[in-house]
């Protein structure tokens, strides 16, 4: 036989335990460069700037 809890738990016990269970959606903001939506705080997959500056190189021909 299954073990089965001896008392009922709480609505409140149930519910702070699936208060991590909610999806977040991931913020994006526009790069400076190319003005492409990207997360915040990486390089852009578009031109691969970062903070005003080119982190990677990315061929044009690639791209398209």
């Amino acid at each position: 036989m299954v073990p089965h809890p001896k008392r009922k738990h709480s609505k409140g016990r149930r519910d702070r335990r699936r208060a991590q269970d909610g999806l977040v959606a991931i913020s994006l903001v526009q790069c400076s460069n190319c003005g492409e939506m990207r997360p915040s705080h990486t390089v852009c997959p578009n031109c691969g700037h970062y903070q005003g500056r080119e982190v990677i190189a990315i061929d044009k021909d690639k791209k398209a």
